[in-house]
């Protein structure tokens, strides 16, 4: 099977890719791993990533979207400069969680999972965030907070709009540092 789609990976990423193949004698179970390595690199898993990767595990690419559409940390859009995720679980829930979603929706234009027109903004549910004694929880990429009520996110929504207006080397969004996946060198 000829690969019928090209990326712009990064050389790191290729690399990792090529080294996983001795490891897995079976290359269908590469699967999960080039999905994570390629949506690190570029951010989400496009028709040609998923393309790409059937093409490099001699699979169909039906086959990997299966794979891609079946778990939720795999994303086929580009998220927002700022990702905004709203634990839904049943004690989150029970003290506002949907509410202070549906705030946060207003507040930043964008709806749950969607990236706002002008591409500040991801806003989704998630599942278990594991602090359930101090939901609603909202964890602003890898920030989280606790107790969010909808009736106090004034603060927490200035936070996000400046960490969007100030991209990804604000105070909440530091430079990525090496040996972090997202640190580009």
């Amino acid at each position: 099977m000829a690969e019928t789609a090209t990326l712009d990976l990064k050389p790191a990423t290729l690399a990792k890719i090529e080294s996983l193949f001795p490891k897995y004698p079976d290359k269908r179970s590469l699967t999960l791993p080039l999905c994570h390595l390629v949506q690190e690199d570029l951010g989400y898993l496009s028709d040609e990533a998923i393309e790409w990767i059937a093409a490099k595990l001699e699979l169909e690419p039906i086959q990997v979207l299966q794979v891609v559409s079946f778990y939720p940390m795999y994303r086929r859009e580009p998220i927002g400069k700022v990702h905004v995720k709203v634990c839904r679980t049943l004690s989150c829930a029970l003290v506002g969680a949907y509410k202070t979603c549906e705030k946060l929706e207003q507040a930043l234009d964008c709806k749950r999972g969607h990236t706002s027109a002008d591409g500040n903004y991801t806003i989704e549910f998630v599942e278990c965030i594991a602090k359930c004694g101090m939901g609603p929880l909202v964890q602003v990429d890898d920030k989280l907070y606790e107790n969010c009520k909808p009736e106090e996110l004034d603060g927490l929504i200035d936070a996000i709009k400046t960490a969007a207006s100030e991209g990804p080397e604000s105070a909440d969004h530091p430079k990525p540092q090496p040996g972090t996946p997202a640190y580009e060198g």
